[in-house]
């Protein structure tokens, strides 16, 4: 599986102390499997993204025809070349060898300003986000695409779902973990999440609504505190939509300088409590 990236306590040494520092303690709730189809009823937009034959990360559909999970799964981890799309399968709601739906991917765009080998790990995070297109949407009454929200604040209520190292024949969800810090472009999280949980959405709920409001990009550990790194959607998200735009529209594929130009310029799932 892509290894989920782990940032030095030197990188996040400032960060963890400030996100730390004053926090109320409350309780996280634990992992819950879903292993019947009950249990992931509503859930089922999130699935298992197959990288090749080597690897996974976690996806969620937010349209019938698109994917949002992080960039740096788009990147063989030891050779830091990009997978072909051609070799990515989605499997919404990948439950015990089975998946609700199964789709092939005819596009994969990371964020322009994501770089896999950059030095700068925190800028790597604030853009590790990519948008994938299926082959062909999903038109299902059991898989309803997620919405997307704004950015949380430090001390909100956040959950996430994902598959994981370990966990990666189901996904499981944590109702309750807690934004610990907001920076401009990040959220430093207390979610649960391992090698393979990479793009794994997280929620926040609104009038008893989960909605996306960023995908796992990190984990990182300072003095023993495990946290969890999240990308901000908000500016990102458009600028992966006019990127995905751009590359569907032939008059941009036939005249590179003019996507230069254009790349510059339900039914939904509810927390219930376990």
């Amino acid at each position: 599986m892509p290894i989920l990236p782990i940032l030095s306590r030197a990188a996040l040494c400032l960060m963890i102390v400030f996100a730390l520092r004053g926090v109320v303690h409350a309780e996280e709730s634990t992992l819950r499997r879903f292993d019947t189809s009950d249990e992931s009823r509503g859930w089922n937009a999130v699935g298992r993204l197959n990288m090749g034959k080597r690897s996974f990360c976690t996806g969620a559909l937010i349209a019938p025809n698109l994917v949002l999970t992080a960039a740096h799964c788009l990147f063989d981890a030891k050779s830091g070349a990009r997978i072909n799309p051609a070799d990515i399968e989605f499997l919404a709601g990948w439950r015990n060898g089975r998946a609700a739906a199964y789709r092939g991917i005819k596009h994969a765009i990371a964020h322009p300003e994501y770089v896999f080998s950059g030095a700068d790990k925190l800028t790597r995070v604030s853009y590790d986000l990519a948008l994938l297109e299926l082959d062909q949407p999903i038109r299902m009454t059991s898989i309803r695409p997620f919405e997307t929200d704004p950015m949380p604040l430090k001390g909100d209520e956040v959950g996430v779902v994902s598959y994981a190292k370990d966990r990666s024949e189901a996904p499981s969800l944590q109702e309750v973990c807690h934004v610990l810090n907001q920076e401009s472009q990040l959220l430093v999280l207390s979610c649960n999440v391992d090698f393979g949980a990479s793009g794994a959405p997280i929620f926040s709920v609104r009038d008893g609504v989960a909605r996306v409001v960023s995908v796992v990009s990190s984990k990182a550990d300072y003095g023993g505190a495990s946290v969890a790194l999240g990308t901000t959607l908000q500016g990102p998200l458009q600028t992966l939509r006019a990127s995905l735009e751009a590359e569907n529209s032939p008059f941009q594929k036939a005249d590179p300088a003019l996507r230069a130009m254009e790349l510059g310029a339900g039914n939904s799932a509810k927390f219930i409590k376990p």
